[in-house]
This record gives C-alpha cells, sequence and structure tokens, in this order.
C-alpha cells in the first residue's frame, strides 16, 4: 500500500536517584489482558492497556492507529481491533516516539500497515538502546517492526475525510517526539510530552530536556482551542486546561530546582530540601518528587 499524500514542511515547533526496580513503574500500568477504550470523537477512540495511550480512526480507507503499546501487549490490541475491522483495514501506524511501551505492537502489526515516524525513530530502533532508569534495554527491531516512512520536521497525512498533520517537537521527551493534529475532530494526541496529572518520564539520555518539553507544549498550547480533546501518552482523556496545568509543574518545579542550584545546594541537597507542597499531587505516578528533581536537575546542567 502506499501513501496517497504527504509532504514534508517546516515545524510549527531521561542520574543518581532510581526507582528501586523497574517493577514500579509497572504498578502504574499493570498489566491487562485486554484495552479500555474511550471514545474521543466519531470514528476516534482512545485505547488503554498497560503502555501508552493509543489512538485508533477507524474510516472507510482503513484503520489509522497512533501507538501500539507493548509487545506482550499485542495479542490484545489485535483482538481489539477485530472490533473495528480487523488487521486487514489498518492502513498506518504513527509511533509518537521509540520507547517500547508505544512501539512494541510493530512486531506484531508492522507488516499489515506502514509505520510513520520521525527519522530519529527509526535510528534509534536499528540499534540497541538503554533506559538506565528503568534498566531496560532495547534490542534492534526487525525490519518488519521499523517505520518504513520516515520525515524530518512535518508531514500530512488525508484519510477518512480527515486532515491529519504529524509534527517532530525537537528535545522534549527524547530526540524523535512527534505530536499528531487531527484538523477536524479537534483532536491531539501527544504522546509522552504530556502524563495527565502526574510527573512525566524526561528520556535526558536519548535528547530528552524538561525545558525543551515545556516550550514545546507552549507552543501546542497557542495552537489548540478550549474545546480541543486531548490524548496523552499517559493518564486520562484531557483538554487544554489539563495541558496547561503540566507546563505550569514544568516550568513551576524548574524555576524551584533552579533556585536552589543557584543558591549554591548540590544535587542531593536539593533532593533533602524537596519541592514546594504544591507539586505533591504530581507523585501519583510512577516517578517520585525526588526522581522529578533529578531529571530536572540534569536538564538544567544540558541546558
Amino acid at each position: 500500500m502506499k501513501l496517497k499524500q504527504f509532504w514534508l514542511s517546516t515545524a510549527l515547533f531521561c542520574t543518581s536517584t532510581l526507582i528501586s526496580s523497574y517493577a514500579l513503574a509497572e504498578e502504574h500500568h499493570a498489566e491487562t489482558p485486554s484495552f479500555t477504550s474511550t471514545e474521543v470523537s466519531k470514528n476516534l477512540w482512545m485505547l488503554q492497556g498497560k503502555g501508552g495511550n493509543v489512538a485508533l480512526m477507524t474510516g472507510q480507507q482503513g484503520i489509522l492507529m497512533i501507538d501500539d503499546d507493548y509487545k506482550e501487549m499485542s495479542p490484545a490490541l489485535v483482538e481489539q481491533v477485530k472490533h473495528f475491522g480487523g488487521l486487514d483495514k489498518l492502513t498506518y501506524i504513527i509511533n509518537t516516539h521509540w520507547h517500547g511501551d508505544h512501539t512494541g505492537g510493530n512486531f506484531a502489526l508492522g507488516s499489515h500497515a506502514q509505520i510513520i515516524a520521525h527519522d530519529n525513530v527509526r535510528t534509534r530502533l536499528l540499534s540497541s538502546q538503554e533506559i538506565k532508569l528503568f534498566k531496560m534495554v532495547s534490542k534492534p527491531y526487525p525490519e518488519k517492526a521499523l517505520p518504513d516512512v520516515t520525515f524530518t520536521k512535518a508531514m500530512t497525512l488525508h484519510i477518512n475525510d480527515e486532515e491529519i498533520k504529524i509534527v517532530h517537537f525537537s528535545n522534549g521527551h527524547t530526540d524523535g517526539d512527534s505530536i499528531v493534529f487531527f484538523k477536524k475532530a479537534n483532536v491531539v494526541h501527544m504522546g509522552d510530552h504530556h502524563f495527565s496529572g502526574f510527573f512525566p518520564f524526561v528520556d535526558i539520555d536519548h535528547g530528552g530536556n524538561v525545558l525543551n518539553m515545556a516550550k514545546n507544549i507552549k507552543e501546542v498550547l497557542a495552537i489548540i482551542s478550549d474545546t480541543t480533546q486531548i490524548i496523552p501518552g499517559h493518564g486520562p482523556l484531557s483538554n487544554k486546561a489539563d495541558l496547561q496545568d503540566f507546563h505550569d509543574m514544568l516550568v513551576g518545579t524548574s524555576a524551584e530546582v533552579q533556585k536552589m542550584k543557584d543558591e549554591g545546594l548540590k544535587l542531593e541537597q536539593i533532593k533533602s530540601k524537596g519541592l514546594s507542597k504544591q507539586w505533591d499531587s504530581w507523585t501519583d505516578g510512577f516517578i517520585s518528587s525526588e526522581t522529578w528533581i533529578d531529571i530536572v536537575y540534569n536538564s538544567l546542567l544540558a541546558k
């Protein structure tokens, strides 16, 4: 199958504290035998399983999927897709970035659809990658699981009477993040540029940076409307106010860590002192306050 229409355009434009084991991260996304489905708009759904949130759009021209969860969730994902016409209808898969909780389904689904991603996603998946925080190593993906359509700045898909813009926002969560805009539906899939209601993982070792993430989100906030529905990389279906809260947290916590750093405090001293209490609720995920301070501090050093 071939892309009917796309073009490149200008862009809109992860350590000293570790979680004791990857099992802590798994507690947030407890393994499930199936996916839950939330209707976002006509012919557009958000699927939630174990990893990153999946978006699914259906129509006469086939199924478009954004991200595809962990590899072990593929049987459940295939069953879910059956409710929307089955794998024979799967036309495109968009990977918002390279992490396995968003690309693991490529192994099972890649031979059924074209996989679209930023250039750096294919580059990362072609070689072994390590996420030290979670003690995870990703081996090179086989050809069938690699993106076969890549872009540098942005591209547009026209499918199912919808205009879908896939835009690279550089060095936010990783060095290969894309945010996907559904123009007519007024829906945005943020990938891991949005963890709704809790501290995010920012992959500094692979080009991510908290300050850049905040900058990128500010750009998105200027584009979307109050009625835009937002599919976050992790967490519940959200809106512009939720994304604004997330942006304010990124900026506010970064400012606090910068202030303590400017006062001469070292990283361990900053972690001991901690953030102000207004951010306590943001620990309701798999990133603790101490780990978040570590991520922010290293982002400041990199900047």
